[in-house]
């Protein structure tokens, strides 16, 4: 098995839906070509709806309160996101690292971070056992439950979904921090809490426990021009193609070559 002692950290600043989703995928290149570990904090600069890989776009019709918001299709399945006000990540890890060889482990080993972070705010946080039953899979993902989840009584706070690409894997995720107007039937941690709740403190505590659970030391890193130039390759060949975001199946199976 692989073992990880350094892991490259990107803090990123807001930005929109498509590079987000590229800067995912270069990531997830760059480490099946070269075995590192990268975490990446980001956020958007609007409101914006992310659909599962294998969601219709026509569905995103079915939810009015972001029907004016931009969308843009994931690497990732599972269910429509609203990006607003939350902290997002991503962890890329070579394939045969014993957290990424068991699917549920590495959910778990990020989500039970957050569950130390929270509970030192005095917020009780738990994962999701799985439900009982044919799982309901409504349009949004917080409506959605599956084992893993972050769950704040019966509320979903945090959700995450993985990709499996070659010799690496790449899971992302977000923890909501507050209700969003595109998104008003969804509480966030400030909503649950009762109190405002420092994004950039929660995010340090939140870097803290992850060096812990996952062995790792911080190395704080930017993207090369290299990186830089193939994600905005991936935002005009794909993550900003309306192609791409509104009919994937329609898309050439080839995927552009990758770094």
């Amino acid at each position: 098995m692989t073992e990880l002692t350094e892991c490259r950290l990107l803090i990123d600043q807001p930005a929109g839906g498509p590079w987000n989703m590229a800067v995912d995928e270069v990531l997830l290149e760059w480490a099946a070509e070269e075995g590192d570990c990268w975490f990446r904090l980001y956020g958007w600069d609007r409101p914006t709806l992310s659909l599962g890989y294998f969601q219709r776009y026509q569905q995103r019709h079915q939810h009015a309160p972001s029907r004016d918001c931009p969308a843009v299709r994931r690497l990732t399945g599972g269910g429509a996101i609203v990006h607003d006000a939350e902290l997002t990540y991503s962890l890329v890890v070579p394939a045969k690292h014993p957290l990424a060889v068991q699917r549920e482990l590495l959910y778990e080993t990020i989500h039970t971070s957050l569950i130390n972070v929270l509970a030192d705010l005095g917020v009780a946080a738990a994962l999701c056992r799985p439900p009982g039953g044919r799982p309901q899979k409504p349009l949004l993902c917080f409506q959605r439950r599956a084992a893993g989840d972050l769950l704040v009584g019966p509320i979903k706070i945090a959700g995450s979904a993985q990709r499996r690409r070659g010799r690496a894997v790449l899971q992302h995720g977000s923890l909501l921090l507050r209700r969003s107007a595109a998104a008003p039937e969804l509480a966030g941690l400030e909503d649950l809490a009762g109190r405002a709740i420092c994004k950039d403190r929660l995010a340090d505590a939140w870097l803290g426990e992850l060096s812990v659970c996952l062995g790792v030391r911080w190395s704080r890193h930017v993207l090369s021009d290299r990186q830089r130039h193939r994600a905005a390759a991936l935002v005009e060949g794909r993550y900003g193609s309306a192609r791409w975001t509104e009919n994937r199946r329609r898309w050439p199976r080839r995927c552009p070559r990758p770094l």
